[in-house]
């Protein structure tokens, strides 16, 4: 084994193990000035401190267990379960919407009343009287964390217009403090921020829909799994 490849095999061996993640893009005013919802991370986050960041995180196990009053269209839904478990989709969904709630606030879901009592983490959301919806969910990107970072994540990333909101968009009294500084930011001058590279790239591909269809014909896939990195797009 050469000296590359034995730093590989430790960098394998001591990397953290990559978890299922979502992360919701919620889009404003798309048709006259385009916006879209960030926050900043906290300087002692241990992922990306400092950076501004969607709303987003890990799929917990409770997140398997949520009733989605309207599904993720097909389409995305075969997409989002390319070398996937197609019992990941609706979990990484409620995940999405989740995250969203617990760091903005807002809510994506529709008037209804839950057949039991929701899980820890979906408390606060079911006392709403919403459940969780992907109705306007579009899945347009998926990234995997490179080696070498303290946290990993196959992160999908999904965007919806602001109008699926069931709140009011400027409130977020009811958000935790994961993120701070939470604002509507136009497109034309999001890139003056501190900003992930991947969040970059992102934003990129959001600018391209805007003018082509928020429903991609196919999904930028960036696939950092091992140390050589590679690019596809799920068709």
């Amino acid at each position: 084994m050469g000296e590359e490849d034995a730093r590989i095999r430790e960098r394998e061996l001591t990397d953290p193990p990559i978890r299922d993640a979502a992360t919701v893009i919620v889009l404003r005013d798309a048709d006259t000035a385009p916006r879209v919802l960030m926050g900043q991370r906290g300087a002692s986050a241990a992922f990306m401190p400092n950076k501004f960041v969607f709303p987003g995180g890990a799929v917990d196990p409770v997140d398997t267990t949520v009733p989605l009053a309207h599904p993720l269209a097909p389409g995305c839904a075969a997409r989002l379960c390319a070398e996937a478990d197609p019992a990941l989709a609706p979990a990484l969904v409620a995940a999405g919407i989740r995250e969203l709630w617990e760091e903005t606030g807002l809510i994506l879901g529709r008037p209804g009343s839950w057949e039991s009592p929701a899980p820890r983490g979906w408390r606060g959301f079911s006392e709403t009287g919403h459940l969780p919806s992907a109705e306007g969910l579009h899945f347009i990107f998926r990234a995997i964390t490179p080696p070498g970072r303290p946290r990993r994540f196959d992160a999908r990333f999904f965007l919806v217009e602001a109008e699926a909101v069931a709140n009011d968009l400027d409130n977020f009294s009811r958000a935790e403090d994961e993120l701070g500084l939470l604002q509507w930011i136009p497109l034309t001058e999001v890139r003056r921020f501190n900003l992930p590279f991947i969040t970059e790239v992102v934003l990129a591909e959001v600018a391209g829909l805007l003018g082509s269809g928020l429903s991609p014909a196919s999904v930028p896939f960036f696939d950092n799994r091992s140390p050589r990195s590679s690019f596809a797009r799920l068709r």
